[in-house]
């Protein structure tokens, strides 16, 4: 027979996992198999369009971002790493690391258009309105090449000072990038296509992926030390620093919810509040597949998009992991719940 005190422990059990149950946070709301060969690396919305934009190796899969239907691919692509978006010319911008190359490609066919020199290890590559031009991120060449977005035209290459991986457009003038083996974040002005700032990310070691929140001037860097350090870039100097997963390779920022996001190898989505402009705090920590690192989000339906596979047996000799296994690449769609 169990006693009062053991009722009402039991009940108060009941109770505290049931109002856990109900806390709102963010979860997989879908999981669409999409198969293919291949590693992958950036995921990159296209909210107008609905789409989503993720490398894999030899070519980049366009996905419908509401289904996970493949719409088509980009092909004649060696080493795919990043896709950058430039709506107004209607132009896509896809690196091809092995070729020190990136591939123009028509928005509406995906049908290729041009390849355009670029440098060695052409990884991450963004598009900046105001200039109306790309930039890559060279990490083994340490520079950034400048692309005019129209005509696809090499403007320049930008010697950066150290090894970059991903950057942000601020969309007045400037252009933002990570330094990983300085651990420095690099200013660049998109017009003049010149460095004009930089600053340490310490404690912060190897930042990789950056985000950006525009009305408050803030710039997010996921750093391999398990940390995101938040600057001001507009004083062009670190404000704080908040824990966050191991093996972070994606970021994003949803300035209608406040939320900071840092997808994680160690099979964590870390969600961080904005409690102010200089104040953070962790308010979730998601658990997802190991391995997806990489993630996009999607500003106007508040999607957060991770990838994920299973492996085969890793190599005998060496690091790494094994291969994909054939049918397996999946896109996990996440979302807040009420």
């Amino acid at each position: 027979m169990m006693t009062r005190l053991a009722v009402t422990l039991t009940l108060s059990a009941g109770l505290l996992l049931s109002a856990a149950a109900q806390q709102p946070g963010y979860r997989v709301t879908h999981t669409y198999t999409i198969g293919g060969d291949g590693f992958w690396d950036y995921v990159v919305p296209d909210p107008p369009n609905h789409r989503l934009f993720i490398a894999r190796q030899t070519r980049v899969m366009v996905v419908d971002e509401r289904d996970g239907k493949l719409l088509g691919e980009v092909l004649d692509i060696n080493g795919a790493h990043g896709t950058a978006i430039a709506q107004a010319s209607g132009h896509g911008f896809a690196t091809s690391g092995n070729d020190q190359a990136v591939v123009m490609f028509d928005l509406k066919t995906f049908a290729t258009i041009k390849k355009i020199p670029a440098a060695e290890d052409a990884d991450a590559i963004i598009y900046d309105t105001g200039s109306n031009r790309v930039f890559t991120f060279n990490g083994d060449a340490h520079s950034s090449t400048v692309i005019d977005a129209r005509e696809g035209a090499l403007v320049t290459n930008i010697p950066l000072g150290g090894k970059p991986e991903y950057g942000v457009s601020a969309n007045d003038g400037k252009v933002y990038a990570n330094l990983t083996d300085v651990g420095e974040v690099v200013e660049i002005d998109a017009k003049t296509a010149t460095v004009s700032r930089r600053w340490p990310t310490a404690p912060c070691r190897n930042p990789v992926s950056m985000a950006i929140d525009t009305a408050r001037k803030r710039l997010f860097s996921g750093c391999r030390s398990g940390v995101l350090a938040v600057s001001d870039y507009a004083a062009g100097k670190l404000v704080t620093t908040v824990p966050i997963g191991m093996g972070v390779d994606g970021a994003g920022y949803d300035s209608a919810a406040g939320d900071v996001f840092a997808s994680n190898a160690d099979g964590t989505l870390t969600v961080i509040h904005q409690d102010s402009a200089d104040t953070y705090h962790v308010a979730q920590t998601l658990t997802t597949p190991v391995g997806s690192r990489n993630m996009g989000l999607d500003p106007t339906s508040h999607r957060v998009f991770v990838v994920s596979a299973k492996f085969g047996a890793a190599p005998a000799a060496g690091r790494g992991r094994g291969p994909v296994e054939a049918g397996t690449f999946a896109l996990l769609v996440i979302e807040k719940t009420p």
